[in-house]
């Protein structure tokens, strides 16, 4: 019955509201930044294929072939084949916005230009749908504004659509303190809606995103937003008073991670809004708790995840909180060196199934389908936990896997980068 009442709600309202044809075609004609409070006009960006192939042609080939990452690289080969899936069951709302931000982020390793036609040209980011719930946007909001960012910062229709969804939201009300503390809320106050769905860390992937409209415009509007929901106003408080408890402890109420958790991840999901918020302020406050709240969840001793493999004990959602770690882990790397070792084990481990001892299928090898719970017994808490291959499902994995395969590739050119530095030191 859980299951039937979250489909509904994750099914775009009719009553919902909708872009105008008059707004697609001024989308269509022109994107407009808003820079520091003022506006300015940018160049004229249509919707058809053509700009794509000049951003395509623009961008600096990778710094090694791409033949070498595709055929030598194994989480490369194994972040493709997973994608190869997820485009095949791709649905252009919610679901398809988690691939799409693991697909930028393997764009980005690989330089694989199908991956940018794909979400560029065959399916348009920006005519995603709405969703209903604020996270739902907020996901959308992200894959428009991580593609900006590894196609070189010129797409600036994308920053215009994801202000859009932004400020459709906010003037809905569904920015408020009507709980008493400041927050996105799914839904605005008075809105007559009877869903009791908190999910609180999700809901403020839209700090997430303010933070990341704030980069691409500089407009102070947008980190404003993002500062008093965090912090408070002075006088009603943020999150963080509301939920943190020190040493990366969160508390929040509610026992189904589906419909009536506030906290799904225990927190984890604070690590993406820290990190953004880290990136826009470099006030270390931000990176502190990111660093605690990630160190607290990934130790086995806490109970959230399994010795030696790490994957989750009782939560789907797996691509997401590898995504959650890895934006910590990106801000602090030399304090979270753990981290990316005990993701890859993760990964091997579903992608084995857990080496061949699962009792639940993790990874279907006939077309790469993963399922949304990495717990190889079952049992986990969510929702579609036993989906395989789905979109939801599939969706999550590329966005694991493509997170994974980005930071993992980074690595290596880092350590090749070091032992060519030391090779030159040994010739001089």
């Amino acid at each position: 019955m859980a299951k039937k009442r979250k489909q509904q709600s994750k099914t775009p309202s009719k009553t919902a509201p909708a872009k105008t044809k008059s707004l697609w075609k001024i989308e269509a004609a022109i994107a407009v930044a808003i820079i520091a409070g003022g506006i300015i006009t940018v160049k004229i960006v249509t919707s058809s294929p053509e700009p794509v192939r000049q951003v395509e042609a623009a961008l600096p080939a990778p710094a090694e072939p791409i033949d070498t990452f595709k055929t030598n690289d194994l989480w490369l080969q194994r972040a493709l084949a997973v994608t190869a899936q997820f485009h095949r069951v791709y649905t252009p709302c919610w679901e398809g916005a988690y691939g799409a931000i693991g697909d930028a982020y393997l764009f980005a390793a690989t330089g694989d230009s199908a991956l940018l036609r794909f979400h560029l040209v065959d399916h348009d980011l920006k005519k995603m749908c709405e969703g209903r719930w604020v996270d739902d946007r907020a996901w959308v909001c992200l894959a428009e504004l991580k593609w900006w960012n590894v196609t070189g910062k010129t797409r600036q229709d994308l920053v215009a659509d994801a202000i859009y969804r932004y400020d459709e939201a906010k003037t809905q009300g569904r920015l408020s303190s009507h709980e008493g503390f400041w927050s996105w809320y799914n839904w605005p106050p008075q809105s007559g809606v009877n869903e009791h769905i908190y999910t609180n860390s999700n809901m403020n992937q839209m700090v997430t995103v303010a933070c990341k409209l704030y980069e691409a415009t500089n407009n102070r509007r947008f980190l404003d937003d993002a500062l008093k929901i965090w912090n408070g106003d002075g006088h009603i408080p943020g999150i963080e008073k509301t939920f943190y408890r020190g040493n990366g402890r969160w508390e929040g109420s509610g026992t189904s991670a589906a419909f009536s958790k506030q906290l799904p991840w225990d927190g984890t999901g604070y690590c993406s809004v820290l990190a953004a918020l880290y990136k826009a302020t470099h006030n270390e406050k931000y990176r502190t708790i990111a660093v605690a709240t990630a160190r607290r969840i990934m130790d086995p001793k806490t109970g959230w995840v399994a010795p030696k493999d790490y994957y989750q004990l009782r939560m789907d959602g797996g691509g997401a909180f590898v995504n959650f770690l890895l934006d910590a882990y990106e801000i602090a790397p030399d304090k979270l060196q753990d981290i990316l070792p005990k993701v890859q084990a993760m990964l091997e481990h579903v992608w084995t199934n857990n080496h061949g001892k699962a009792v639940v299928v993790l990874h279907r090898t006939s077309d790469d389908g993963i399922r949304n719970g990495w717990n190889p017994v079952g049992g986990e808490d969510g929702y579609g936990v036993g989906e395989v291959g789905t979109v939801h499902a599939q969706g999550e994995a590329a966005r694991a896997f493509g997170v994974f395969a980005y930071f993992h590739t980074r690595g290596i050119e880092k350590t090749k980068d070091a032992a060519a530095s030391a090779e030159n030191k040994q010739n001089r």
